[in-house]
């Protein structure tokens, strides 16, 4: 629950600064990625509430926080991604490819009011970062763009992460997998701040 809080944490102040910035800067990429990094800061303090009063929440209240983080981890998926595009190619691919993003967030949406299970977030998540990657990466090869390589490897270093926590490897018995999923998450997050900072819409 701890290291869940201090995820969300770290991820407003960075929230923050960014919003400061783009009172400056008015780069609507900027500003979707931080609406997708509030999300994923209520995301990790519904999971962090989940985690640390689930024996003290009764079964539709957990429910209804449950639906909460899926919801809030398909938003980020959908502002993280957008973002990336607008920052990324030009009209009309650009028009196509949000029109995309947006039917993705759609049909997530709507498949998750009659379902659970963690996996189908994965299956639109990681899209969602691998659409992020190869983004970037066209981006760095056409105009060499300062942002691609600190987005990229933000995007490996929270992969990382995942793959930590999918191990089970924790160091102690009071920092399991979970925490210290949390805690490279959050050199992630910063990795994708430096970046977010250079993009600049096309």
């Amino acid at each position: 629950m701890l290291t869940d809080y201090l995820l969300a944490f770290v991820i407003l102040v960075l929230s923050g600064r960014l919003f400061g910035l783009n009172q400056t800067e008015r780069q609507r990429s900027i500003q979707l990625w931080n609406f997708g990094f509030v999300a994923t800061a209520l995301a990790a303090l519904l999971g962090g509430t989940s985690h640390g009063f689930a024996l003290y929440l009764n079964a539709f209240t957990k429910a209804a926080i449950w639906k909460g983080t899926v919801y809030a981890i398909g938003f980020a998926s959908f502002f993280l991604l957008a973002g990336t595009i607008i920052a990324s190619v030009n009209h009309p691919l650009r028009r196509w490819l949000l029109l995309f993003t947006t039917m993705k967030l759609l049909i997530y949406a709507g498949w998750m009011l009659t379902h659970d299970d963690f996996s189908y977030v994965i299956y639109d998540y990681v899209p969602s970062m691998v659409g992020v990657i190869l983004l970037q990466f066209y981006a760095y090869v056409k105009r060499r763009n300062r942002s691609a390589v600190w987005l990229i490897s933000g995007v490996l270093v929270s992969f990382a992460s995942a793959g930590i926590q999918m191990s089970g490897f924790g160091l102690h018995e009071h920092f399991n997998h979970n925490d210290l999923y949390h805690v490279v998450q959050m050199g992630a997050m910063y990795l994708l701040y430096r970046g977010i900072r250079l993009l600049r819409d096309r």
